[in-house]
């Protein structure tokens, strides 16, 4: 099992592989800068090494790096949808130079236009963003959302258009990173054992379960149909333990990497959610 929890990088890049260790984590995700700043510098060489020594000493595999929150390349503010694809650029120059697997992206808000619009708006501008980069392993994927307001990406077929116009635009590869507590907001009832099955058949049929590199595993505060993008800890929010261990346990899920944002409230947290979600895996025979 590939799991592992959003690890900081404050005070050492290499500080967030090791947090992930300790914890018992063999996969994480980290943010490369701050989160709520448009402007980054690439980390030096030697703290990316050591970043990659750790990770290999513990097994720490894949890397996912998530976007910065500012970024909306789906703005009709020129001067926002700039600074976006700016720092979206600064996000994949970051990640190729660190060697991470996974870019993770929401795709943005489309307010002020057309559902259309907004879609060719984020292509059109994670192609500007990647003009004349090498990504070697890197893969960007886009994250589903809870679907409040006017944000992109809450159903599939809304993903399933970005990955299939984005190669006449770019050669980044697409993939997806499809979190639970947003299933849940969006009207995906993940809950059930049938909900599940019709929930993963049109993952499949519109997205391709294949290209679901990663799965953000959040329970949610918010209900069903809710829109509300909060998360809660592993079994105590609206999916619970039964759903979780339904969604670690299934064929075509149980090899990916479990990404945990669960909240930490309090000492510990983290580490009780790690282990919540290993109790839940029944290893093959």
């Amino acid at each position: 099992m590939r799991v592992g929890l959003h690890t900081s990088i404050a005070g050492a890049l290499e500080g967030a592989a090791l947090e992930a260790a300790s914890l018992g984590a063999n996969t994480f995700q980290i943010f490369s800068s701050s989160p709520r700043m448009w402007k980054a510098s690439v980390p030096s060489a030697p703290a990316i090494k050591l970043l990659n020594n750790a990770r290999e000493k513990h097994d720490l595999n894949p890397l996912v790096i998530h976007d910065n929150y500012l970024i909306n390349l789906a703005s009709v503010d020129e001067e926002i949808r700039r600074k976006s694809v700016d720092a979206f650029r600064g996000e994949l120059q970051r990640a190729i130079a660190i060697g991470a697997e996974f870019l993770v992206a929401h795709p943005g808000n489309y307010k002020g236009q057309t559902i259309e619009q907004g879609i060719y708006k984020v292509i059109e501008g994670v192609a500007e963003a990647a003009q004349g980069l090498t990504f070697g392993k890197l893969v960007l994927l886009l994250e589903n959302t809870a679907g409040s307001g006017a944000q992109l990406g809450s159903k599939f077929e809304e993903l399933h258009v970005m990955r299939e116009f984005a190669p006449k635009l770019t050669d980044l590869p697409i993939g997806f990173c499809i979190d639970t507590c947003h299933l849940l907001a969006a009207g995906f009832n993940i809950t059930t054992e049938a909900g599940l099955a019709d929930t993963l058949a049109e993952a499949d049929r519109l997205l391709g379960l294949d290209n679901i590199r990663v799965i953000h595993t959040n329970d949610s505060k918010g209900k069903l149909g809710s829109h509300l993008d909060r998360h809660q800890n592993i079994g105590e929010g609206e999916i619970g333990l039964e759903a979780f261990r339904r969604i670690v346990n299934h064929p075509k899920l149980r090899d990916k990497p479990f990404i945990l944002e669960t909240p930490v409230d309090k000492p510990g947290d983290d580490r009780r959610n790690l282990e919540t979600l290993k109790a839940l895996y029944v290893p093959r025979a």
